[in-house]
């Protein structure tokens, strides 16, 4: 069967959404997992396409998984790990898988990995991986797609990073943690999602401090111990969804939003004249579209900055906002590709390298349309609300392994959005 989404012009969207728990969090906590022996219990656990691929990684080494989708909790028994083997058939599923190697490391001393796959962005090298893990000891050897690892003894060291990367700080990380002595992380990625992996070592039992401005400070224990987390939510599908509800005019709630950690993305939204008020302590928000959005420029970041997993839906807002838009893609080289398929809606955009200037129209027009990756599909599904006629999207499969349900959530906010399947 193929599936595709359908997408009418849409009210405006209003109402009250629950966020899931964060895509970008759970897959390196599923992994951390690996570093203990017994049961742990994860709560706010997102049912998506990604959390089904690492459930079956790690019962591919031997873990005990139980997934309650309803309750939204994942119970892993990582007692009976005994496999290091993981093989293509897996790895080449999502990017993420990588994110075992330190864990694997770290407990058994050894690994055998085919090379991840996942969205196409670009290179997305795991030369930052491989390096650090040489550094701290390990010894790699490559045949055809896998990459043996081997390490008697991982050593502390200090990692200096020349790009803020987030696979790589957390890999190094959770390396870490079991190493013997002090390791440091110079120039770390400091994601909210990076941080909750911190405080999920921390309940491990693990010894691990912060330092200004992008330090990260790791002693090595000789064991870590199974724990029970309630997943962050998250500012991603947040943004996602803020973003249907102004290009619809609309105007919704998030109370479970994180708003502490999405401020250059709220800012930006004022920006185009939309209200943006927050919960208590930074937490929730509560949004209202302006009818006459102005156009901003912006550039992606490392966090605290714009994120580039919202840039793609930022982008197709800002289609329809009066003026010119330039955005500038720092992080991934091939994260423009969604430009030809909002183009075919109608959309003025010229590419320059890795640069879009977005000269707002008046209006867009439903088309066929693909989803190349997680965030291209959410801007396609946000350009199709606003759209004049019916949009279809296929490459659904995009969007399953990034959001959980983001289609009923869109329909419960009074969007015309439908899933479909055709015969092949």
């Amino acid at each position: 069967m193929n599936e595709y989404i359908a997408i009418e012009t849409s009210p405006s969207l209003q109402g009250t959404v629950d966020l899931a728990g964060a895509k970008n969090a759970i897959l390196v906590i599923m992994a951390s997992l690996i570093l203990t022996r017994g049961k742990s219990t994860l709560s706010n656990v997102p049912y998506s396409e990604d959390v089904l691929h690492m459930i079956r990684l790690l019962e591919s080494l031997g873990a005990q998984v139980v997934h309650d989708e309803e309750t939204k909790t994942l119970t892993v028994d990582t007692s009976s790990i005994s496999s290091v083997h993981i093989g293509p058939d897996i790895m080449k599923k999502m990017r993420a898988s990588i994110l075992v190697l330190g864990p694997l490391l770290a407990r058994f001393g050894k690994a055998d990995v085919a090379l991840p796959g996942g969205c196409v962005l670009g290179m997305r090298p795991i030369d930052y991986h491989i390096k650090s893990f040489a550094k701290m000891g390990a010894t790699f050897t490559q045949s055809n797609d896998l990459l043996h690892a081997q390490a008697n003894s991982l050593k502390a060291i200090d990692h200096i990073l020349a790009y803020p990367s987030v696979g790589a700080t957390e890999n190094i990380m959770m390396a870490a943690v079991l190493a013997k002595g002090s390791t440091r992380i110079i120039n770390a990625a400091i994601e909210p999602e990076v941080l909750d992996l911190v405080e999920v070592l921390r309940k491990m039992g693990a010894r691990i401090e912060l330092e200004a401005p992008a330090t990260i400070i790791i002693e090595g224990v000789s064991s870590l111990e199974s724990i029970n987390h309630h997943v962050m939510y998250d500012r991603l599908e947040a943004g996602t969804l803020i973003l249907a509800a102004a290009i619809t005019g609309g105007g919704i709630a998030l109370p479970t939003a994180p708003a502490a950690s999405m401020t250059v993305f709220l800012s930006l939204l004022e920006e185009m004249g939309h209200e943006v008020t927050f919960g208590l302590q930074g937490q929730g928000i509560f949004f209202k579209a302006t009818s006459h959005p102005r156009a901003v420029s912006f550039k992606t970041m490392p966090y605290p900055g714009f994120p580039t997993d919202l840039q793609a839906p930022m982008m197709a807002a800002l289609c329809l906002a009066s003026g010119t838009s330039v955005i500038h893609e720092t992080v991934y080289e091939n994260r423009l590709v969604h430009v030809r398929e909002l183009q075919k809606m109608g959309a003025q955009i010229v590419i320059d390298g890795q640069t879009a200037t977005v000269v707002g129209v008046d209006e867009l027009y439903g088309a066929a349309v693909i989803a190349s990756d997680i965030r291209a599909g959410a801007a396609l599904l946000i350009a199709g609300l606003a759209a004049h006629g019916q949009t279809t999207m296929t490459g659904v499969h995009h969007i399953k392994r990034g959001y959980d349900g983001i289609v009923p959530k869109l329909a419960a906010l009074r969007g015309r959005i439908s899933a479909h399947y055709d015969e092949c």
